[in-house]
């Protein structure tokens, strides 16, 4: 049998070649497109000065060949306000406690849903993730709309309570405006992004090693916590980041359902943006809430690459 030349299958072997290229190019250049250059844009608007013009900042980066004088106007003027302006501290400070908090009690949630998800009868599992993503085919201003009318002292959650004798006729719930219609919110609406990672992980686990360890004398909370969880871990490490890192930039719930002392970074970037039209410092804020998110998911990812 004539064995193929090197110059037939060096064709095929460079089209393969240039095919793996492209499949890993692609991904990056959507982040280079839709990530970096963005985020250069906005962290040369934070190095700016405030302006009455259109768009509010200066300097505006008008060539290369004015490049001398556009690095020249840039400073970090804005980065020193942030770090001696408490509100600001504070704004991160709380958008963190609440993502955190939040994250926590979809964990708590999420995780038992996930669990009983993963142990169903596996005819019953499409119709069990399908009414998971579910509140998806709805919009989610509507649905965080719809708590608004539950939450209200008049709202859904008085009517029933006064209904099954909970509450006196003249009584109302005071929830709306607090953290806790906003802990509520960020609950409803980020649960599928928690439970759907956890079932991935928990319906891939061996059911044979939790009767294995029951059959050495293992009790069911034990084996749980020998087995269950630890092989669910990249499940909920993956639905907390999903989870934590939106909800600490968070604004549509906190401002619907938040009151005047619900300070998240979400809404005073807002603020900053339309209501001062301070875009310079608006941007500082973004860069720095970017930073503290990015870099601890960088060394943890970094971390579990030495580990494995």
């Amino acid at each position: 049998m004539a064995s193929a030349s090197p110059t037939s299958a060096h064709p095929s072997a460079h089209r393969s070649h240039m095919a793996r290229w492209l499949v890993v190019a692609v991904p990056y250049l959507w982040l280079l497109l839709f990530f970096v250059a963005p985020f250069l844009i906005i962290f040369k608007i934070s190095l700016s000065d405030t302006a009455i013009a259109m768009p509010p900042y200066t300097p505006v980066f008008k060539g290369f060949d004015a490049f001398g004088d556009f690095a020249s106007k840039l400073d970090l003027e804005n980065y020193l306000f942030l770090t001696s302006d408490p509100l600001y501290i504070k704004a991160y400070l709380s958008s963190l406690r609440i993502a955190l908090i939040s994250t926590f009690l979809l964990l708590l949630i999420g995780y038992p849903m996930a669990l009983a998800m993963a142990r169903a009868p596996s005819s019953l599992r499409p119709t069990l993730v399908m009414l998971v993503i579910l509140p998806f085919w709805t919009s989610f201003l509507i649905r965080v709309y719809a708590w608004i009318g539950i939450l209200k002292p008049d709202g859904l959650l008085t009517l029933l309570l006064q209904a099954i004798g909970f509450m006196g006729p003249d009584d109302q719930v005071q929830i709306f405006r607090t953290d806790i219609a906003v802990f509520i919110g960020m609950v409803y609406s980020y649960l599928p992004f928690m439970v759907l990672p956890l079932y991935a992980a928990l319906e891939k686990m061996d059911a044979t090693l939790l009767e294995a360890a029951s059959d050495l004398g293992c009790p069911p909370w034990k084996a749980f916590w020998k087995i269950t969880f630890p092989l669910s871990l990249p499940g909920v490490i993956a639905g907390s980041m999903i989870c934590f890192i939106p909800i600490t930039g968070e604004f549509v719930i906190p401002d619907l359902l938040g009151g005047a002392d619900t300070l998240m970074i979400g809404k005073t970037l807002w603020t900053e943006f339309f209501g001062n039209r301070d875009w310079p410092l608006a941007s500082a804020v973004a860069v720095i809430l970017l930073i503290l998110l990015v870099v601890p998911i960088a060394i943890f990812q970094n971390q579990q690459k030495r580990v494995v």
